[in-house]
């Protein structure tokens, strides 16, 4: 340390921090042997806290506003130091100036993929990412458990510790949840904020606040999305022989559209020409008619009758027939086949209303 800085540092008589960065968290203001004139000037700025520490003991804190320090406004500091009324000589101690304000789109994201067992596809890896914000909540505990003699702290230097703590308690929430891979687009909102509750008391400890945490995509395996990609094209084809015709087209189409491919873009032009040709043959060869041969055995259609409240048969023609003559089956005996709703009268059914006209003897001839 040179001259002039120890001349300069003695006659400071402004504290202050004025923050150019995005990132700092914790800045300790600098001089010379720490000493600070008495009744200098203390300007705390908005989103500000400064703390003195006198001899590796907090002392007092002080928020948003201008203060000169003397006696009255420092009552822990001249306690610990047992400093007398009127004290003006200069003091050592360190002024910390803490960053209050919120501090946005950190990223975290978890860089093995997460095992999990879902309910439609079995055992599946997932991986996560997406951004949160954070902000001091109370700057002295933030002071004791993270930044400790550190003169200058940012984000980066607590960013690795919080996202390792979000991983962690990310990987747990996704394994319990029991959401389907597919469904977990739309619970993105739900799964953040729940998140968010879920791991405040975590960063508690720290005297940090989680303001908020997004998830912006949970993702498959690539060869898992291929294989997805793949089978949702299927799906949205339909039929998979107009999905074959209409790969097979397209592939002619870009034949077509590429003169300059040579011999060789016209043997492929050829090679599936003649694919679509086979296609289509087997296709018009599936739908000519076949070579004539016996017709299907015709299924007799057999009844069952109610005989006295309870169901008897089947009975084919020949058995009704015969029940026909015996008398057990007449024109208001309820009957049932195979597709019909309900039972109804025989004589009500086109094919059984001639047993009854054929078993009625014809008129008598005129004497």
């Amino acid at each position: 340390m040179g001259l002039w800085d120890k001349l300069t540092g003695e006659f400071v008589d402004v504290i202050e921090w004025l923050d150019n960065s995005n990132d700092t968290m914790v800045y300790r203001f600098e001089r010379y042997g720490n000493e600070i004139k008495y009744g200098a000037m203390l300007t705390v700025r908005e989103t500000q806290v400064a703390v003195l520490v006198n001899e590796g003991e907090i002392a007092d804190v002080f928020g948003p506003g201008m203060y000169q320090l003397e006696t009255a406004n420092m009552p822990i500091l001249s306690t610990l130091q047992s400093w007398p009324y009127g004290f003006e000589s200069p003091f050592k101690t360190e002024v910390y100036f803490f960053n209050t304000k919120r501090f946005t789109d950190l990223k975290w994201g978890t860089k093995n993929p997460i095992m999990l067992r879902d309910p439609e596809f079995g055992p599946m890896r997932l991986r996560a990412f997406g951004t949160y914000s954070i902000r001091l909540s109370d700057p002295v505990k933030f002071l004791t458990e993270i930044v400790g003699t550190d003169g200058h702290f940012t984000t980066d230097d607590i960013t690795d510790q919080l996202r390792n703590l979000i991983v962690s308690r990310f990987a747990s929430v996704l394994g319990t949840s029991n959401i389907a891979a597919l469904d977990l687009a739309g619970n993105y909102e739900n799964l953040g904020t729940f998140m968010t509750q879920r791991i405040g008391s975590d960063f508690d400890v720290y005297g940090l606040e989680l303001s908020q945490l997004l998830i912006e995509n949970i993702s498959m395996p690539k060869n898992v999305e291929e294989v997805l990609d793949r089978r949702t094209s299927v799906a949205v084809a339909g039929d998979l022989n107009d999905y074959a015709k209409f790969q097979a087209a397209e592939a002619m189409r870009s034949a077509a559209s590429n003169p300059g491919g040579g011999t060789a873009s016209a043997g492929v032009g050829m090679g599936i020409g003649v694919a679509m040709a086979q296609q289509m043959g087997t296709m018009f060869s599936n739908q000519a008619p076949t070579e004539a041969g016996p017709p299907p055995i015709h299924q007799e259609v057999k009844f069952y009758v109610a005989l006295d409240g309870q169901q008897t048969g089947p009975f084919g023609m020949e058995a009704l027939k015969n029940e026909v003559a015996a008398g057990h089956l007449k024109p208001s005996s309820l009957v049932w086949c195979k597709g019909m709703g309900n039972w109804a009268q025989a004589s009500s059914i086109a094919g059984l209303a001639g047993l009854f006209e054929e078993s009625a003897p014809p008129p008598l001839p005129p004497q």
